[in-house]
């Protein structure tokens, strides 16, 4: 859903709180007995001065979206408006600037927009949607550029952002979107950069993209139909051999009396090098599953908001920590719910059953015939067979309540 207030989404606003808060809650410990639920290991009352919050604003500047912290710990970088700012954070109550550099769109590809029927006063300008560290020395980002967007490097000099050369922005197409109000993710990997975003004007061409790095650029098949048009990204995880991508879109392979919104999480392999046949410059190896949050007799959190990984402290695997909300309301309250799904599981799933899209019918069904080697969607130094599908549900693991 697009927002009337671009670059202030609620929801993500949420889900930064909830995913704060969430570190408050969880517990090293449950409660003995009398049907108790988790109990807080902290806790903080209204009115208390501990409850400290630190504020920053820069006059001219508004919409800071996007967050990077230096591995230091001591610097975040701020992408906003037509700007990129360093604060300096090693006093966390006082944020304070260190400097700050512009990145404008050009007054052509302002003009381009407006006359595009886009607005001027709200829409025509770069957002800086990434924002990602490349090396020690160089930090990596993209913006929408007045719906038409570019990425560039920006060189760090002490942790100071250093002017941005007009020769050095590239296209950045497929990794930023256009559109200032739609959501996307991205991850830097071992030097190559995997986004979800919208890869049109129209914001109606939703891609999984690999670009930077030695590896081939890849990107989801459109024509295939492996994402709904409507795909809605939020968040991208690496493992060890795969990334995982977290969404949610309309879903296509059940009928319904109406639109059904439903979670995914999908997956492709980091040495995926592309098909030899039909799918050049295409992922090989993407598989998505649907993500399940729901509470016995109650409506089910159908739309993932935001997720992140939490590793593990002790032998078991690591866990997915995701917020979602419904959508459906029951009475006057929206309600939202975080649901834990073990990185173990989801890998599970993905080594089951799956569906596969058959093109005379243009439904996904189950596949039951023979199996093959390699298995679609697996992990291979070799090129992989030429399959798109769908594998089983992830069921969700402790949900607690927001």
């Amino acid at each position: 859903m697009a927002l009337p207030a671009l670059g202030l989404d609620p929801w993500s606003l949420l889900g930064l709180f909830l995913f704060q808060l969430l570190q408050l809650l969880l517990p090293t410990t449950t409660a003995g007995g009398g049907g108790q639920g988790p109990m807080p290991r902290v806790r903080y009352y209204a009115g208390d001065e501990r409850r400290a919050l630190s504020f920053f604003h820069q006059k001219g500047l508004q919409d800071f979206d996007t967050l990077l912290l230096s591995g230091d710990g001591n610097t975040l970088y701020v992408g906003a408006r037509e700007a990129i700012l360093a604060l300096d954070i090693q006093d966390p109550g006082v944020p304070r600037l260190k400097n700050m550099i512009p990145w404008p769109a050009s007054d052509r590809k302002k003009s381009e927009c407006a006359f595009k029927k886009k607005s001027n006063e709200t829409q025509c300008f770069n957002f800086i949607r990434v924002l990602v560290s490349y090396n020690v020395t160089h930090l990596y980002t993209c913006g929408t550029f007045a719906f038409s967007p570019a990425c560039t490097f920006i060189e760090l000099q002490d942790s100071y952002l250093l002017p941005i050369s007009e020769d050095k922005v590239m296209e950045g197409k497929g990794q930023s979107p256009f559109d200032p109000a739609h959501k996307h993710t991205a991850v830097l990997v071992d030097g190559m950069l995997y986004s979800g975003t919208m890869n049109n004007f129209l914001g109606s061409e939703p891609i999984l993209m690999r670009t930077l790095g030695s590896q081939p650029v890849l990107k989801t098949d459109n024509f295939l139909r492996w994402l709904h048009h409507d795909a809605s990204f939020v968040a991208a995880i690496p493992s060890t051999q795969v990334v995982y991508f977290f969404f949610e879109e309309t879903a296509s392979e059940f009928d319904f009396f109406e639109r059904l919104h439903t979670s995914r999480v999908a997956r492709v392999c980091k040495n995926d090098v592309g098909g030899e046949k039909l799918l050049q410059k295409k992922w090989t190896t993407f598989l998505k599953a649907q993500l399940l949050c729901s509470q016995p007799g109650q409506l089910p959190f159908n739309v993932i908001r935001h997720a992140v990984l939490l590793p593990a402290d002790s032998p078991t695997a690591p866990h997915i920590y995701a917020v979602f909300t419904s959508q459906w309301q029951v009475g006057r309250t929206r309600s939202s719910a975080i649901c834990a799904f073990s990185l173990l599981d989801i890998e599970r799933v993905f080594k089951g059953k799956y569906k596969e899209l058959n093109k005379e019918t243009s439904r996904w069904t189950t596949y039951r015939g023979p199996e093959t080697n390699p298995r679609p969607g697996s992990v291979s130094t070799t090129p992989h067979t030429e399959h798109s599908l769908h594998t089983h549900n992830v069921h969700e693991k402790t949900p607690i309540m927001a």
